[in-house]
């Protein structure tokens, strides 16, 4: 349920679904995004979801503030439609080149390269939400023994692909970016492309990602 709806700014709805991060609290917020979206609530201008809260931007000429609040509060969560959910292969290849930060992990959790990436896709990981930059997947949860803070000093540049972990969420950058995630790889895959308006996103709120190590020459070949 979500605990509280209040004003942001003069064209703006902020639901607050509390402040823990978890898949539960977490797939309300997508339950709600994406009935909303499918709605399509007269007035409505943008929908941006996040790990607890979900931001509902409207035209002031079309629709207000109280007006939508009620909709929203109307809409019970155990009667909205189930949302589909996609479970997505991703391949990472993790050779030196790529694993920028692979050996200073080793050294802040203190356990090996191997046992860290046997613990890396050993796993499934949700989809909390995008952002950051475009099309950016925020997924979760790393097992307890790999979480770790980010780079004290960040990166003024990661290459497209690069797949990072920090805290309990792994990434992967869909464009040459700053950061300052730990980069434990890097994968051939596009997963966001510009040039597909409708569904630029290969990975989207809700779904879930399995990684699946490959060869330097899988990777290179991926594409040809």
């Amino acid at each position: 349920m979500i605990k509280n709806i209040s004003n942001l700014g003069d064209a703006a709805l902020y639901c607050d679904f509390g402040n823990d991060v978890n898949q539960e609290i977490n797939s309300k917020v997508i339950k709600y995004f994406k009935n909303i979206k499918e709605k399509e609530i007269e007035g409505i201008t943008n929908l941006a979801p996040s790990y607890n809260k979900l931001i509902i931007s409207f035209d002031l000429n079309l629709t207000n503030f109280n007006s939508l609040k009620k909709i929203i509060e109307n809409l019970e969560l155990n009667k909205l439609e189930k949302t589909k959910s996609n479970k997505i292969n991703i391949p990472i290849c993790c050779e030196k080149e790529f694993a920028l930060d692979i050996k200073k992990l080793e050294k802040k959790l203190k356990i090996s390269e191997e046992k860290i990436y046997e613990k890396f896709f050993s796993k499934e990981y949700f989809c909390y939400m995008t952002g950051f930059i475009a099309g950016l997947p925020f997924l979760g949860d790393l097992d307890e023994s790999l979480k770790s803070r980010r780079l004290e000093t960040p990166r003024v540049k990661i290459p497209k692909g690069s797949v990072g972990i920090a805290e309990q969420f792994c990434n992967i950058y869909t464009f040459e970016s700053p950061g300052g995630w730990n980069i434990i790889g890097n994968t051939p895959i596009n997963v966001f492309d510009k040039k597909n308006e409708l569904k630029p996103n290969l990975i989207n709120p809700g779904d879930t990602v399995v990684f699946k190590q490959i060869s330097k020459d899988q990777f290179k070949n991926h594409n040809e």
